[in-house]
Formats: C-alpha cells, sequence, structure tokens
C-alpha cells in the first residue's frame, strides 16, 4: 500500500496525520490489526463528480491567496501572477476561479510558467456540507498536533 500526498520536501502534518488514520483502518479492516478499543464515529463520504484545474495565465511570480482547503465560489481571486520582467512596467494578471469548490491541490512553488496548473478545486452538489466537513476534521487534527497514536488508536 502507497499513500501520497502533499509535496516534495515538504511534511505536511494534516496529511500524515489522514494518511496514517486511512492505513490503519484499512489494515483493521484487512484483519491485519486488531480492531480499535473505540468505535470510530462513521461519516458519509462526498464524492467530487468533477475537477478542475487553474492554469497560470502568464509566467512570472505567483502569490497566492487561497490555501489547500479553501471554500471558494465562482470568480473568486485565488492568486496574482506579476510579470517581474517588465521592470519599468510590470503587469499583474488575476486568477480567479472558474468554478465554486473547494481546494484539493495546488503549487506553493512562487515561480509559475504560462500554462502550470497552479490549484486543483474539486465540485461538489453540496459545497457547504462538504466544507464544514473539511473545517471539522482539520480543526480535530490540529487540535492534537504532536501525537498520531495513544495506546494503538490514531487520534
Amino acid at each position: 500500500m502507497l499513500y501520497e500526498a502533499g509535496e516534495v520536501l515538504r511534511f505536511d502534518e494534516l496529511s500524515i496525520r489522514a494518511g496514517a488514520r486511512g492505513i490503519l483502518s484499512v489494515m483493521r479492516t484487512l484483519t491485519m490489526l486488531s480492531a480499535t478499543k473505540t468505535v470510530p464515529k462513521s461519516h458519509e463520504p462526498f464524492v467530487a463528480r468533477s475537477s478542475s484545474g487553474e492554469r497560470a495565465t502568464q509566467s512570472g511570480i505567483l502569490r497566492s491567496l487561497s490555501p489547500l482547503a479553501a471554500r471558494v465560489m465562482k470568480d473568486n481571486l485565488l492568486g496574482v501572477i506579476s510579470d517581474s520582467s517588465a521592470f519599468f512596467d510590470p503587469s499583474e494578471d488575476e486568477m480567479k476561479s472558474q468554478y465554486s469548490g473547494i481546494i484539493i491541490g495546488n503549487s506553493n512553488i512562487p515561480l509559475v510558467n504560462e500554462g502550470d496548473a497552479i490549484f486543483h478545486i474539486a465540485r461538489f452538489e453540496a459545497i457547504q456540507e462538504t466544507a464544514a466537513s473539511v473545517e471539522a476534521f482539520q480543526t480535530t487534527a490540529e487540535n492534537r498536533p504532536n501525537t498520531v497514536f495513544d495506546d494503538q488508536t490514531l487520534i
């Protein structure tokens, strides 16, 4: 089993916790590990039926204004790309969301080339419920920043 999340050369604690929790859950389901003492609360998964990528419309320096897992509405400002090659007349291009959804992927590299994928937005029918679920997970994970296991139970 291989779990990939986050980005190269960075640790994303939230993704690490989510991945560890998922892998342990699969291992328990396959009876590779004993069942947990407490039964985790079951959540109905949200399924994105479609997603779209937002690409850089020019080369330059990206100032991202929308973080990963942010809820965005159509035409929300996602970031600004500055063309620093024109020293006396620098231009800026606003990146706006083409769709409403949740950012499920983004580039953290500030130097972008025209056409680079910058944001990946998942689209849901019930976006408010999905956004609330993502926020609840993040809040739970962030409130326990230094713990992953407690008596062999992922928390």
